[in-house]
C-alpha cells in the first residue's frame, strides 16, 4: 500500500473531467549477444492490456501505462523474447464502462486465455472480482480505484498491506500517508498551504482528505473553493496570494489548474511549490501551463517511481530509448514498462517449468520486494490484519523547469520519512 494523502482518492476526481530492491532482470534482455529471435513455432505468451482508452475523461488521460508496456515487450521480443517465446500482447479498451471493462475482463481471460494482466489502468474495474476469481494474475496496475487493496491476485504499481479478502483496505477503510506534507515542511519550511477545489462532491471530498494530511502534518491551510460551473480563479488566487500561502494543491481538473495558474500569474501570487501527482507528470507541460509561465516553473510532482528524465539511469534510458516514437513522454509510461518488466521477471522464473497463471503468480507472491530495476521505489505485497499507525515512505519528486524539463530533486530512495497513516473511504 503506497497511497499518499495527495493521491489516494484520485478515481473520485477524475470523475470531475467528465462532468530495499528486488528481483531485476537481467541487462542481457536487452542486450544482442546473439540471442536468437522468438521462435516461430513456439506458442506465444499472451498477455493483456486493459485500458480506458476511450472514456469521458479523454483519449489520452490512460494511456501512458498501455503505451510503457507494450513498448517494453516489443523490444524485449526484438531480443528473443521469454525462452524464445514471443510475448503476444492482447489490448482492449473498455471505453471507461463498468460493462466495457467486464467485457474486456471475459475476452482477455475466457476467450483469449491470457497468462496474466499487464499495468491495468481502468476508470472504472468492475471486472476485478472476474480476473481474481479466475486467479489471474493482474501486474502493475494503476489503483485509480480500491480493487488493489481489495482482491487477492491484483498486484498494484505500489503495492498492499491490506488483507485483500474482498473488502478493500481494512474493513473498508484505506489509508494513506503524509509524506509529501512532511517533505515540503522538512526539506523546503513550507508552513502555509492553500487547496483550490471545486463546489462538487468528489471535488470536495478530495480537497478535505488533503486538508486533513495538511493539518496532521501541522500546516497552517487556506481552503479556496470555486464555483464548477463559473470558476473565479482570479479570486481564488489574489485570496491565497493574501493568505501567504506556500504550497498549492488543488482537487481540479488538467484545464482548471491551468487556469488557475494562469490567474496566479496575473495576480502575481508567488509560492514555492504548485503541487500535482503523477499522472500529471508528462512532457505536456509546455503546452498545458503556456499562459502562466512563472506557475508553470513553480510545479513540483511526487510519486513512487524514478523520473522518467533520468536518463543517466541505465534503466530509465533503456526506457526512453525504447519510445524515440512516441510525440510525449509520462511518468504513467515509465509505470507501464516496468509492469510488463515485473511480469517478464516472473515469467523468466516459471520458464523451465512453464508459464502459468499459477507460477507467476507464486513470483508475485514471494513476499520480497520489488524495484524493476531501481525504476520503483521497493514495492511489497503484505498482508496485515491491522492497518498500520505509522509507516516509513519514500517518495520520487521533481520540479518543472523551462528548457531542461522535470529535475530530480534528491534521491528516492532517501527522500523518506516516517509519516502517520491517515484512514479514508474510498
Amino acid at each position: 500500500m503506497r497511497r499518499t494523502a495527495t493521491g489516494a482518492a484520485v478515481a473520485g476526481l477524475l470523475l470531475l473531467l467528465g462532468t530495499a530492491c528486488g528481483s531485476r532482470l537481467p541487462e542481457s534482455a536487452f542486450e544482442n549477444r546473439g540471442t536468437p529471435t522468438p521462435r516461430e513455432s513456439a506458442a506465444p505468451i499472451r498477455v493483456g492490456v486493459i485500458t480506458s482508452a476511450t472514456s469521458p475523461v479523454g483519449a489520452s488521460a490512460f494511456t501512458g501505462p498501455r503505451d510503457g508496456a507494450k513498448a517494453f515487450f516489443d523490444r524485449l521480443d526484438a531480443h528473443g523474447g521469454i525462452d524464445g517465446r514471443r510475448v503476444e500482447v492482447r489490448l482492449c479498451d473498455d471505453g471507461g464502462s463498468g460493462v466495457g471493462n467486464s467485457t474486456c475482463v471475459h475476452r482477455l481471460i475466457d476467450e483469449d486465455k491470457v497468462v496474466a494482466l499487464v499495468a491495468t489502468t481502468a476508470l472504472d474495474y468492475a471486472g476485478a472480482p472476474q480476473v481474481s476469481h479466475a486467479g489471474v494474475p493482474d501486474i502493475g496496475g494503476q489503483p485509480i480505484g480500491a480493487a488493489y487493496d481489495t482482491y487477492p491476485h491484483l498486484y498494484g504499481i505500489y503495492g498492499s498491506l491490506a488483507p485483500r479478502e474482498g473488502t478493500p483496505g481494512w474493513n473498508g477503510e484505506l489509508y494513506g500517508g503524509t509524506e509529501v506534507y512532511r517533505y515540503f515542511e522538512r526539506v523546503h519550511g513550507a508552513r502555509t498551504a492553500a487547496v483550490v477545489s471545486y463546489n462538487q462532491s468528489a471535488s470536495a471530498a478530495y480537497a478535505r482528505l488533503v486538508t486533513q494530511g495538511l493539518r496532521t502534518e501541522g500546516y497552517r491551510v487556506v481552503a479556496e473553493q470555486v464555483d464548477f460551473a463559473l470558476p473565479d480563479f482570479r479570486a481564488a488566487a489574489a485570496d491565497l496570494k493574501a493568505q501567504g500561502a506556500d504550497l498549492v494543491f488543488d482537487a481540479l481538473d488538467t484545464h482548471g489548474n491551468a487556469q488557475l495558474c494562469k490567474a496566479m500569474d496575473d495576480v502575481g501570487a508567488h509560492v514555492l511549490a504548485k503541487v500535482t501527482n503523477v499522472q500529471n507528470w508528462t512532457s505536456t507541460v509546455p503546452e498545458d501551463y503556456k499562459g502562466a509561465p512563472r506557475c508553470r516553473n513553480a510545479l513540483w510532482a511526487t510519486g513512487s517511481s524514478r523520473n522518467y528524465e533520468d536518463v543517466g539511469d541505465r534503466a530509465v534510458r533503456e526506457f526512453r530509448d525504447a519510445t524515440k516514437g512516441l510525440s510525449t513522454h509520462s511518468q504513467w509510461q515509465l509505470e507501464g514498462w516496468a509492469a510488463a518488466r515485473w511480469f517478464t521477471d516472473a515469467a523468466k522464473s516459471c520458464a523451465p517449468s512453464g508459464v502459468t497463471r499459477g507460477c507467476v503468480d507464486a513470483f508475485m507472491n514471494r513476499g520480497k520486494p520489488y524495484t524493476a530495476g531501481g525504476l520503483l521505489i521497493p514495492v511489497a505485497f503484505e498482508r496485515l490484519p491491522e492497518p498500520p499507525k505509522t509507516r516509513r515512505t519514500c517518495l520520487s519528486v521533481a520540479r518543472w523547469r523551462d528548457g531542461r524539463g522535470w529535475v530530480t530533486q534528491g534521491d528516492m530512495n532517501t527522500n523518506c520519512f516516517d509519516v502517520p497513516q491517515i484512514a479514508y473511504r474510498p
